[in-house]
């Protein structure tokens, strides 16, 4: 497939009418995003190809970077700026408010920070995250433990820094991620989710599930690289534009204009593993490419939320990835790396197990159903862990005890219970909630999709994904954070944020499969 040349990263967008206040604000900006920029390829430099010994130095120099970035971010200039531009009378439907907007909302943020809490915070969390590689590779969670513990009292003096109007020091860490959005809100979401999900995945006892066979045999890592690699140029991602590699943990990291990288991971016996959390990391990709580059730095260059985040890379790993139309492109390709391990087998097989609903240990390779139920999990033990209610020494066992309750599986090891994810490592506590919360704006956002193409799965299945995704960068990803996650919604699909497409959804994957069974 031809690759297209990317633009270089522009400089802040101006125009000749854009008010000076404005223009000022946008410059200073610009300069904070490309220092936190240079930050983030550190951080993603440390988890892909940084050696263990090497781990002291780096996390002194993100500290540094960290402290460098903040003070640029709490500076007098950057105050005095924000406040002239407030000054400036712009229109109602100028998408330069959200410009002031998002500066003023995060500079009060981050001057509510002391520097020398960010800089420890920046140290903190490399250290821990490599303790965390450490620790789920060697089963051993108490070398983890003390880590998690100063990570956890670092969020809690961040929360008690921020404050949240709930008076919930949750809440001041989940509004970074989903601005507004309350735990009294998620609850209200995830406590009757978390229910019916239950109801779904009790009603297929009894029903044999399809074999997974076909995703289970000794496929070649390097083989797998390159049908990912197919897999993500095919949907949009520009590869001359940014890359894909290896890490404990798959991510993405947008860095600016022209430069977005995606990790993955892979199993020599388990090819959805690479594959889908390739389409995941893929469909990040796709919006952090989508965003405008005129506006990098600004509220328009950003992403709304981690929840529409979220829906991107959900959308593409499962609304278009788990589809029998995908397999359908996919399969020619499946064919030609893998001659001897996929012989005889057919689309319809790897459909099947690209679509097994079972209970299963792993979140990132669990299925469209029980996802939810692992999300809902880490979001209740994060929740009490920053309000006190669980000590870090507690959290295997409180796993262990929840994990059965919610799945009804007795949990092996710790590298298949708390130890499988990097966020906490990382400092990411409040992200959570937001993967529910892309599936539920996903499914949304799909059934209008589905809605204004009829023929999308006839595209899908001859591997023409332009119109899906110009569809997305229309309606959700040149927008950046002109409008709050729910607004944004309602705006592309017509209709306010509702759990009604999803619990659709997930009711009808659960019925073809007692059909097929039948």
């Amino acid at each position: 497939m031809a690759l297209t040349t990317s633009p270089a990263p522009p400089p802040p967008a101006k125009s000749a009418s854009q008010p000076a206040a404005i223009a000022e604000l946008r410059d200073e900006l610009y300069s904070v995003a490309v220092l936190k920029s240079v930050s983030s390829v550190l951080g993603w430099d440390e988890q892909v190809n940084l050696r263990p010994a090497g781990a002291e130095h780096r996390a002194e120099q993100l500290a540094v970077m960290a402290g460098l970035t903040h003070a640029r971010s709490t500076s007098d200039e950057l105050a005095d700026l924000i406040a002239a531009a407030e000054e400036v009378r712009l229109d109602e439907d100028d998408p330069q408010r959200a410009v002031v907007r998002e500066a003023r909302r995060g500079y009060e943020r981050a001057t509510k920070l002391p520097r020398d809490l960010v800089e420890e915070m920046s140290r903190v969390t490399l250290l821990a995250q490599q303790a965390w590689v450490s620790a789920r590779r060697n089963e051993t969670f108490e070398t983890f433990r003390p880590h998690l513990a100063r990570v956890v009292e670092l969020k809690r003096e961040e929360a008690d820094a921020v404050g949240s109007p709930t008076g919930r020091r949750y809440d001041a860490l989940l509004d970074d991620y989903e601005p507004g959005m309350t735990s009294a809100q998620v609850d209200a979401v995830f406590a009757p989710l978390a229910d019916s999900l239950s109801e779904l995945v009790g009603s297929l006892e009894g029903i044999e599930a399809p074999s997974t066979e076909v995703m289970e045999r000794e496929y070649s890592v390097r083989a797998q690289r390159e049908l990912c690699r197919f897999a993500a140029e095919s949907i949009g991602f520009d590869l001359n534009a940014g890359r894909i590699d290896e890490a404990a943990h798959p991510f993405c990291s947008g860095f600016g204009p022209g430069d977005c990288r995606l990790t993955t991971r892979y199993s020599r016996d388990l090819l959805s593993q690479g594959l889908y959390g390739t389409l995941h990391e893929a469909g990040h990709g796709l919006y952090e490419q989508g965003l405008p580059p005129e506006h990098f730095g600004t509220a328009l260059g950003e992403a709304c939320s981690l929840g529409i985040h979220e829906s991107q890379s959900r959308l593409w790993e499962n609304f278009v990835g788990r589809t029998a139309e995908f397999w359908q492109f996919l399969m020619p390709t499946v064919k030609r790396l893998f001659p001897s391990v996929s012989s005889g087998t057919t689309v319809d097989q790897y459909v099947e197990a690209a679509n097994v609903v079972r209970r299963s240990f792993i979140r990132v390779e669990a299925d469209e159903v029980t996802y939810n139920l692992h999300v809902i999990l880490r979001y209740e033990l994060e929740r009490e862990l920053i309000d006190g209610d669980l000590k870090p020494a507690d959290v295997p066992g409180r796993w262990n005890e929840r994990f059965r309750e919610l799945l009804h599986l007795d949990v092996p090891s710790d590298s298949q219970g708390c130890l499988q994810d990097v966020h906490w490592s990382a400092g990411l506590i409040g992200y959570f909630p937001t993967y529910t919360l892309g599936n539920l704006y996903a499914a949304q956002l799909m059934e209008t999709i589905r809605e204004t193409f009829p023929d999308l799965d006839r595209d899908i299945a001859a591997g023409r994904f332009a119109k899906l995704l110009d569809w997305l960068r229309t309606n959700i990803h040149e927008h950046g954070q002109r409008y709050a996650a729910p607004e944004l919604v309602e705006l592309a699909t017509g209709k306010p944020p509702s759990s009604q497409p999803l619990d659709a959804y997930l009711t009808a994957k659960v019925e073809t499969l007692r059909t097929r069974s039948a």
